[in-house]
């Protein structure tokens, strides 16, 4: 028996089969194991060490599915070991790092991308070097900021935002102070409540006993009254639900709003030009302050008067609005007529000033009497006065009577008129019968005005409106 046999458990030192004895190779001086001699009575097998364990046989594909194993499980812990390929290297400025140390956590959005290598203290701030998988991109304008999981557990550091696009934070970046941030610790939150305390307490704010005045008078403001102010409370929160239930409008308003204000923003030159001109007009009222005292004493002065006379004459008043009125409404009937004279009047004060006649101081006109030759005319003229009434047998012989002693009135040479003047030609009816009479043109004289030339006077036309 070999010295190696001798270590075997009793069941591997059995012989070998025969198909495995005949894949040995046959080599010279050297003979195929044959059974193994029986070991002798009075020996016993030597066993391994308690720490050992045994010994057993695999088969082939157990075997080389332990080195696959081992080879994956081997490549993978290289891996985690040697980071895995390309790594970036950023370092980041806090102001306080408390519970951050090397081999804590660099994360985005939680997840781990990679573990801080260094924390070094630099005066009033520290300076975190830390290192994630290169093939994590995180932007390049990424803050820094250590989240507390909860108040004793460690802390890790989040990169933020999540990259979407654009450039990347290259290998060696520096994040700045201004662009990390860290949490409030649990004493500085004392501190504060501290401070604060102090503050509002003896030897402060209530040194002589204010505060405390103030709640005093809370109190007794607020005894009795826990109805009217839930009441109050309660109706805020209706006028709150009324502007929530009118949110439309406001945005209406809003809108409204933003539509003005960018219509002044595009006429922004006209707005200034517009304040300029009010606030030069505001210089001239300053400037003339003085006057317009004066002006305004003065009219209060007067209105005073006027407010006396008022209240002196008021029943003469009365009586003289109530005839103003009454013209007001005459004039309101004859608007039409006055609409006529206006329409005239400058026609007619223009020919009066074209038929004076300054160098024999006379209005010069022509008088067309011929017309009165017509018995037609004149028996117009009678029945227009009032004297005949209709027409009928016997007006007609009056008016041819009249006609005739027109008739034997003599004619003054060079008075007739030219022929077509109105009463003698067809314009106006005539009597058959009676022959028409010319009669001479008589000047009216008139007092004598002096030389002085009367300009025109074209006066504009009012137009004024008919109907009621």
């Amino acid at each position: 028996m070999s010295r190696a046999s001798r270590w075997l458990p009793d069941r591997l030192r059995r012989p070998l089969p025969d198909r495995l004895r005949r894949s040995l190779p046959n080599r010279p001086g050297r003979r195929r194991p044959g059974p193994l001699p029986d070991r002798p009575a009075d020996r016993r097998p030597r066993r391994l060490p308690g720490w050992l364990p045994p010994v057993t046989l695999l088969s082939r594909s157990t075997r080389a599915l332990l080195i696959v194993f081992l080879l994956v499980a081997g490549f993978a812990a290289g891996s985690a070991v040697l980071g895995g390929g390309a790594r970036v290297h950023i370092t980041a400025h806090f102001s306080r790092a408390v519970g951050v140390y090397p081999g804590s956590d660099v994360r985005v959005l939680g997840v781990k991308i990679g573990t801080i290598t260094e924390v070094v203290p630099e005066g009033a701030t520290v300076r975190v070097r830390m290192s994630y998988d290169a093939d994590q991109p995180v932007p390049a304008d990424a803050i820094a900021v250590i989240i507390p999981p909860s108040v004793v557990s460690d802390r890790y550091v989040q990169l933020a935002p999540v990259y979407r696009a654009g450039p990347m934070l290259a290998d060696g970046a520096d994040i700045p102070l201004r662009r990390t941030a860290s949490p409030v610790e649990l004493d500085d939150i004392y501190a504060a409540l501290n401070d604060l305390s102090v503050a509002l307490g003896p030897k402060g704010a209530n040194a002589g006993g204010a505060l405390s005045t103030v709640v005093d008078v809370a109190a007794a403001n607020l005894a009795g009254n826990g109805a009217a102010l839930g009441q109050s409370l309660a109706d805020f929160s209706r006028a709150v639900q009324t502007l929530g239930d009118g949110r439309q409008d406001l945005v209406g308003v809003l809108r409204d709003l933003a539509t003005f204000t960018r219509a002044l923003a595009s006429n922004d030159q006209q707005v200034r030009q517009f304040n300029q001109l009010l606030s030069s007009v505001a210089g001239q009222l300053a400037g003339e302050r003085t006057e317009l005292a004066a002006a305004l004493s003065n009219l209060a002065s007067a209105l005073g008067q006027v407010s006396a006379f008022v209240r002196e004459n008021r029943n003469q008043l009365h009586a003289d609005i109530s005839g103003l009125a009454l013209v007001a409404g005459v004039l309101a009937k004859q608007r039409a007529a006055l609409a006529e004279v206006l329409d005239t009047a400058p026609l007619a004060l223009g020919n009066i000033g074209n038929a004076y006649n300054a160098s024999s101081g006379t209005l010069d006109t022509r008088d067309q009497l011929g017309s009165l030759a017509d018995p037609a005319v004149l028996c117009g003229l009678l029945d227009a006065a009032g004297k005949l009434p209709a027409l009928d047998p016997v007006k007609l012989q009056l008016c041819q009577a009249l006609a005739g002693k027109l008739a034997t009135l003599p004619t003054i040479p060079g008075t007739a008129p030219p022929p077509g003047t109105p009463g003698t030609g067809p314009g106006l009816p005539s009597i058959p019968g009676l022959p028409p009479l010319p009669l001479p043109s008589l000047p009216i004289p008139v007092p004598t005005l002096p030389s002085l030339p009367l300009p025109s006077l074209p006066l504009p036309s009012l137009p004024i409106g008919g109907g009621p």
